[in-house]
């Protein structure tokens, strides 16, 4: 069996053995999140409260940006100092996410102090302890990436793929335990499970590199560098987080209670579309920073990458085009959402292009290449500008001219299925963005 596998991995290569590794690790742990998205969280999370679920996450995520912001630029230097195995300066590096990550964190709390009721209330749901634990939640789950992009720098695979797996039922225990008392509170101290997870079997396999005394890592021009990469990052995370904010939003607040419910339940099975390109975007990091290192060309992996994508999320689109209402229609209040089924791989599309987007952004941050955000960063932006322009343009009805009223009116999100335009919409014109980013970027000479 042993040979049978190594002669697997020789046929396939590194990169798409890795790549198949931690697929499957992955999609075994999803088995039983699987359980949690289909069935824990529909039984205790009423209809009226299951489509705040993903707004809430979103605002947990914005409050995190930036040690969100933070992490990925760690993980630009760590793969820096994994290269070049300087493991006494990469221990340097991971102990200043402490600091930073209690900064913040207090800030974040002053903040939530005075935003997170209003928030609650205009998304309809009652604050109890909700708010701390969201912070928890947001704070740790940004922390964990900075541990696991080591692993992904020193290119342990194995490691990631074995915590992966004991991940899930942690997270799948601690929300059986805390569920049955308070629904969404319960439910965000289960996600948190997953992450603490991640830090302390991080740890642990990194045991051997982290043994080495801490070196000296910071000077003035590493501070300067390192300064350079916090703003790029977080300009772009600022919009990236206000857009999924205001898009998870709008779908909770504008669309009618059932039609936000009904994006979630149908979200659990679309979400699929994301589990093999999830695994080729960790893996493909490393792969093309040495690409860039070398100056060898980083697009064959943006290609190959997408092509599996879109090759699979065809097949998966075709079966729930098929099979997805019958599917729904088993769930808990399964006959509620039965009728939703269309939306499904309709999601699967909008998933596959916007990955496409995301393999082009990997290569290019792990090349050190951040002049493309010069268009992505406002192209990012004019998505919540113009979703909370045609929310909520009743506001300014009496200052704007009668025929950019009634435009705002014919395009304005009052169901599903115009938010799903909108959605496609702007991963076309991301899609289209990088295309046209990559037909412009030059070759690498052989010879460099």
């Amino acid at each position: 069996m042993k040979n049978l596998l190594q002669r697997l991995h020789s046929t396939l290569g590194d990169f798409w053995w890795y790549s198949l590794m931690l697929f499957v690790a992955c999609r075994a742990a999803d088995c039983l999140n699987v359980f949690v998205g289909l069935w824990l969280v529909p039984k205790y999370v009423g209809s009226e409260e299951l489509g705040a679920v993903m707004p809430l996450t979103q605002f947990a995520n914005f409050l995190a940006i930036p040690i969100a912001v933070f992490a990925s630029t760690f993980r630009n230097e760590l793969t820096s100092l994994a290269i070049n195995r300087k493991f006494g300066q990469m221990k340097t590096l991971m102990r200043g996410v402490f600091i930073a990550t209690a900064i913040f964190l207090f800030l974040a709390i002053v903040i939530c102090r005075f935003v997170l009721p209003a928030y609650l209330e205009r998304i309809r749901v009652a604050e109890g302890s909700l708010g701390f634990v969201i912070l928890i939640t947001s704070f740790i789950s940004t922390i964990s990436p900075i541990y696991n992009n080591a692993l992904q720098s020193l290119k342990k695979f194995k490691s990631s793929s074995v915590i992966a797996l004991i991940s899930a039922p942690l997270r799948l225990v601690t929300m059986l335990i805390t569920m049955p008392f308070r629904a969404l509170t319960g439910y965000f101290v289960g996600q948190c499970a997953v992450p603490v997870s991640q830090i302390v079997g991080s740890v642990f396999c990194l045991r051997k590199e982290l043994s080495v005394p801490a070196e000296p890592y910071w000077n003035r021009e590493i501070i300067r560098r390192f300064g350079r990469l916090f703003l790029i990052f977080g300009i772009c995370a600022v919009a990236g987080g206000f857009a999924s904010l205001v898009e998870s939003t709008v779908l909770r607040q504008r669309l009618p209670e059932l039609d936000s419910a009904a994006y979630y339940m149908v979200t659990r099975f679309s979400d699929i579309a994301g589990f093999l390109a999830m695994a080729l975007s960790f893996t493909i990091f490393p792969f093309t920073a040495e690409l860039a290192a070398k100056g060898k060309d980083t697009r064959p992996f943006i290609i190959k990458s997408s092509l599996a994508v879109f090759a699979t999320n065809t097949a998966l689109a075709a079966f729930f085009w098929l099979f997805g209402e019958r599917i729904l229609a088993f769930l808990p209040h399964g006959n509620e959402f039965a009728s939703y089924w269309w939306a499904i791989p309709w999601i699967i599309a909008i998933t596959s292009i916007n990955w496409f987007s995301g393999f082009y952004w990997t290569a290019e941050t792990s090349a050190f290449r951040f002049k493309f955000m010069l268009w992505w960063t406002p192209l990012v932006l004019l998505y919540p500008i113009a979703l909370l322009l045609v929310t909520g343009y009743g506001y300014f009805t009496a200052y704007l001219p009668a025929s950019w009223t009634e435009f705002l009116s014919t395009h304005n999100v009052t169901s599903l299925s115009t938010m799903l335009w909108w959605m496609t919409g702007f991963a076309i014109l991301k899609a289209l963005g990088c295309t046209i980013a990559m037909l412009r970027q030059k070759k690498p000479s052989t010879g460099a």
